[in-house]
């Protein structure tokens, strides 16, 4: 059976009274997205240590899910009158086929190499080199499966750089990806913080399945005070700037800084801020995004 998905823009004033007045018209579920996501404009939504719960995103994007024999245009004009909103906003609909969405889930996600010795796998995959650091991943709810240029990214400068024993924290965490593959090519201790509670849950079990014991996961208010040799923070670019001096603070005298989940054309911003406590190295850039990298001073 197809679905009929509803996509409405609509602003931050009433992006959740219109949420659950769709569902409370029949809508069978409703996303709330950020509509400026991988823009300049793009807003973080979790609230970072220190700093207060920013709420949800200037510019939001309203996906609701309906049955197919249902009058989406008429329920859409009852969920704006019901908010008080005067004029229907500006909306399309699209048909959602029916699939088997288990397998088609599975089929997008295949073995990754990320050098000539790592691979990303998922766990429903075999390894495609047995003898190669092969980091595997259920993707599930969390950010980092190792598609994404910036997970690349960070994934390829430790392979390039790390030299065995270091201390990391892996600010961001996602699935874990980056904290596990920096124990699979030789750190010493990793540590992982995520401000989602379902991103420390994956990152453990991610951990579990690679045999990584020494990985430990925490929400920020749990996480231990500590310094690291490696401080690395794959989120995005307002994080980023929110979090330059806790970010620094964990960073050890002479230890290293990878910075990525950054725009190119963002990447100078970025920089300026943190060649406060770093001297950066140039850039790398993939598919529009940026890695930054340096060595505190």
């Amino acid at each position: 059976m197809p679905w009929l998905t509803l996509v409405v823009d609509t602003d931050a004033e009433h992006a959740e009274a219109l949420s659950d007045a769709l569902l409370e018209l029949g809508a069978l579920s409703v996303d709330l997205l950020d509509a400026d996501a991988d823009s300049p404009d793009e807003q973080a939504i979790f609230g970072e240590p220190g700093e207060p719960p920013p709420g949800v995103w200037q510019h939001n994007r309203v996906s609701a899910l309906f049955n197919d024999d249902q009058d989406v245009p008429a329920i859409l004009r009852k969920a704006v009158s019901s908010i008080g909103l005067k004029q229907l906003p500006e909306f399309r609909i699209e048909t959602l086929a029916d699939h088997d969405w288990v397998r088609l889930t599975q089929s997008q996600f295949d073995p990754i190499r990320i050098s000539a010795r790592l691979w990303i796998v998922p766990t429903w995959h075999t390894p495609s080199d047995p003898d190669a650091i092969n980091i595997v991943l259920d993707p599930g709810l969390a950010f980092g499966t190792g598609s994404h240029p910036t997970t690349r990214l960070c994934l390829r400068w430790l392979d390039n750089n790390l030299k065995g024993g270091e201390s990391v924290l892996d600010y961001g965490c996602g699935s874990g990806i980056l904290a596990i593959a920096a124990l699979k090519l030789g750190a010493a201790h990793a540590v992982g913080i995520d401000v989602d509670s379902q991103a420390v849950s994956s990152s453990r079990d991610n951990a579990i399945t690679n045999k990584t014991g020494n990985a430990l996961f925490y929400l920020p208010s749990d996480a231990p005070p500590s310094t690291y040799d490696l401080v690395v923070a794959n989120i995005l670019t307002n994080p980023l700037r929110i979090l330059a001096p806790l970010l620094a603070k964990a960073t050890r005298h002479s230890g290293q800084i990878v910075l990525s989940g950054i725009l190119e054309e963002q990447a100078q911003d970025v920089m300026n801020i943190y060649q406060q406590w770093f001297d950066l190295n140039p850039p790398i850039f993939e598919d529009g995004w940026a890695c930054l990298s340096g060595r505190k001073r």
